[in-house]
């Protein structure tokens, strides 16, 4: 069974927004003559990397809840803007809205058991994938969904 990753989305206030700002980070790296890819950079490198690596998940916490995944496709070495060292999670550039579910703020990543991820969004969910993002998170908030 997968083992996935929950995090933080700071600063972003939508999955459009998220979005957004991964296809320009994208767009900067090829401008700079760079190979295109999505990452995120933190201070801690797990430690249950082949089991996350298993087809495990990122899951972002947008604006208290539980949004949006991507799939973990590798970790690498690297540097904070800072200079210290860091760790790269890469990340595959498909975002995949999930059941909204309800997350208190937490500092950094932490493991999340792959019974405990919400599922995905889908063709089955009759368009709630289609609703803006504030209205399933207040629905989500309410246990409509």
């Amino acid at each position: 069974m997968a083992l996935h990753l929950i995090k933080l989305c700071v600063g972003v206030d939508s999955i459009e927004e998220l979005a957004d700002w991964q296809r320009s980070r994208l767009a900067e790296q090829k401008q700079a003559g760079r190979a295109p890819r999505i990452s995120h950079t933190t201070f801690q490198t797990p430690k249950r990397e082949a089991e996350l690596l298993d087809g495990g998940s990122l899951y972002w916490v947008i604006k208290g809840s539980v949004q949006v995944r991507q799939k973990l496709i590798g970790f690498e070495d690297g540097k904070k803007s800072d200079g210290r060292p860091a760790c790269r999670i890469l990340l595959d550039p498909a975002l995949v809205p999930v059941r909204p579910v309800p997350r208190r703020a937490f500092q950094g990543w932490r493991y999340l058991e792959a019974a405990d991820a919400p599922p995905d969004l889908g063709r089955g969910d009759k368009g709630i994938a289609d609703l803006p993002a504030k209205l399933r998170r207040e629905l989500a908030e309410l246990g409509l969904l």
